[in-house]
């Protein structure tokens, strides 16, 4: 399926709306970027201070024009509050794989199913409308928290691999833990698992 990164694109459901992350939704995330520092605590690419989140935007941005990306926001209908954001990235239409990543949240937006939410909607649109029959996930082996919640959604645990990527602002290297859903795995199991959890 041929996929037009150009256009703007919005999924939603009664409780969250995710639609394509744009340059001036620094100021949308900026409450999140100047108080919750802590949120980027595993992250290579920090958005953390009002220069870090629009130097983060940006390079989101040059990576949709690239075709590489398609990052979001993420708008909380309950809350009427804007609460994170999380993306596609290394798309490969021809090998129909990708990764879903760079999601994040702010403190009063964890824990409260809101990411199920939003992933339901990823999963559906990369499955049921691009024609994905991979999708993909990494984590900081260390980060317990994000870990938990891709198990949760129900993918499935791959393999770490060691030393993988440098971290930031030390020269310890971190292991990085790989998960998939597979399109055969959404369709028999893990879409309607998720749906009873929404």
């Amino acid at each position: 399926m041929d996929f037009d990164f150009s256009h703007s694109l919005v999924l939603e459901d009664e409780t969250v709306m995710l639609r394509s992350l744009q340059e001036s939704d620094s100021e949308n995330l900026l409450e999140i970027s100047m108080n919750e520092p802590e949120t980027w605590q595993y992250s290579l690419i920090r958005a953390n201070g009002r220069e870090n989140l629009e130097k983060y935007i940006q390079i989101a941005l040059k990576a949709r024009a690239n075709q590489t990306e398609f990052p979001f926001i993420i708008f909380d209908k309950k809350s009427g509050k804007y609460a994170g954001s999380s993306r596609f990235y290394d798309i490969n239409l021809e090998f129909k794989s990708l990764q879903l990543g760079y999601t994040w949240y702010g403190k009063a937006f964890r824990g409260t199913g809101l990411n199920s939410h939003c992933k339901f909607l990823l999963l559906q649109f990369a499955f049921e409308t691009l024609g994905m029959e991979r999708v993909e996930f990494r984590a900081d082996f260390n980060n317990k928290r994000s870990i938990a919640a891709m198990v949760n959604i129900g993918c499935t645990i791959e393999g770490v691999l060691r030393d993988h990527m440098p971290t930031l602002g030390s020269e310890a290297r971190r292991d990085t833990i790989v998960l998939s859903i597979l399109k055969k795995e959404w369709i028999t199991e893990v879409k309607e698992n998720l749906k009873n959890k929404l």
